[in-house]
């Protein structure tokens, strides 16, 4: 799968408790956690990426796949989920830093609320 480039800067919180389910009033509590929590992830993914630790790799990717498809950031779920399938398969010609990069740029787009 190519690198995406996502903007969620026109994120519609109207839109996104639709998709997820629930109410209105709960979203700005769930962006902003998944803002508090996905600094640290891609801290350790950029780190099990630097060390060419295939199994952290996994896991952190795996966590934010999590994280993002809860919410329906879709774009950043495919990535992960690619960053997951890599790791798992110990695929030393992915682009690993390329994805990771990906990721970052569209976590920054997120407004925060």
């Amino acid at each position: 799968m190519p690198i995406l480039t996502p903007d969620y800067s026109t994120l519609s919180h109207e839109d996104m408790a639709s998709a997820i389910g629930l109410k209105l009033k709960h979203i700005p509590m769930l962006i902003t956690s998944f803002l508090q929590e996905t600094p640290p992830i891609l801290q350790a993914l950029e780190d099990a990426i630097d060390s060419k630790d295939y199994t952290a790799i996994k896991e952190h990717s795996h966590a934010l796949k999590g994280s993002a498809g809860n919410l329906r950031f879709d774009d950043i779920y495919k990535m992960s989920k690619d960053l997951e399938l890599a790791g798992s398969d110990t695929n030393k010609d992915f682009e690993y830093t390329a994805y990771l990069q990906a990721l970052k740029d569209a976590v920054a787009t997120i407004p925060t609320v």
